[in-house]
């Protein structure tokens, strides 16, 4: 993949990092890049913890997943957890997303995203990091690349964090930039949401749908009420109300929905196909 080098105040679309505190003077990067920044285009980074749970996965995706579909671009760090699955889901949209890497482009880290990163580029997205090919990727590195995710985006959000995270730093370089910060609130009990409900306490927003930043951020891209997404006969519209309910196990479907093995398996695959519904795993489902 083809390295190139631009500065950041020579491209519309990055001129908005020049005025952050250590602003880079130039940027490496691989793929396509946006071409300006407009009133329709929306840019909102999601960061979050590297071992999230169930909850944050599911999270992490469906707002990902339904934020690229109304055009938002998503930035995040490419790192385990949940910046990759917030980076996959908008793939699995459709979308466009960029990830800002903590050291040099020619070595992809972590080396299992390599994958990722190619998708990444496929899809029309791209690759940025302020180091030069050759430059390892360091510790302090990915504290520093942190600044960079949230100047270029107009919101950052939290899905899980631990109270004592990397991920806050994004959170007080967005804060130092004037962008607002959103967080999912979560059970109190959680150590991975320790961080958002705390995020809440101190004055971020809270979230729990897209709509929620798209209020602040992109009004115009609103969702509205639509039927189109409960079915196309009763075993259908059953099964995504009992799933939205907040039944994903596949077993506990079966059973509160009543329906024979037969008709229900064959309806979660007609739901699936449709993109109505999404395996989490372990025989668990999602809405969409």
């Amino acid at each position: 993949m083809k390295i190139n080098t631009i500065s950041p105040d020579e491209h519309k679309f990055l001129q908005i990092i020049s005025g952050i505190a250590n602003s880079p003077k130039t940027l490496y990067f691989i793929g396509t890049l946006p071409t300006e920044r407009t009133r329709d285009v929306k840019v909102i980074a999601i960061v979050g913890t590297r071992k999230p749970s169930s909850y944050g996965k599911e999270v992490t995706f469906d707002l990902a997943y339904k934020l690229a579909r109304k055009g938002v671009i998503i930035v995040s760090g490419l790192a385990l957890g949940i910046d990759a699955i917030a980076h996959r889901a908008v793939l699995k949209a459709g979308g466009t997303t960029i990830a800002v890497l903590a050291g040099g482009l020619d070595d992809i880290h972590p080396r299992s995203h390599r994958q990722l990163a190619q998708d990444i580029v496929a899809s029309g997205g791209a690759l940025i990091s302020e180091y030069p090919p050759g430059m390892p990727t360091l510790p302090h590195q990915f504290l520093a690349r942190n600044r960079i995710v949230s100047g270029l985006s107009d919101a950052v959000i939290v899905t899980e964090a631990a109270s004592r995270s990397g991920t806050l730093s994004t959170v007080a370089h967005a804060l130092e930039q004037n962008r607002d910060v959103f967080a999912v609130p979560g059970n109190i009990t959680s150590p991975m949401s320790a961080g958002p409900n705390r995020l809440i306490q101190q004055g971020a927003h809270p979230m729990t749908s897209a709509n929620d930043i798209l209020q602040t951020v992109a009004p115009g891209l609103l969702e509205t009420q639509t039927t189109l997404n409960l079915g196309t006969n009763p075993e259908e519209v059953l099964l995504i109300e009992l799933i939205k309910s907040g039944i994903r196990e596949g077993e506990q479907l079966q059973r509160a929905s009543g329906l024979e093995a037969s008709v229900f398996s064959q309806t979660l695959t007609m739901l699936e196909i449709q993109g109505l519904i999404r395996g989490l795993g372990n025989n668990r489902w999602s809405a969409m």
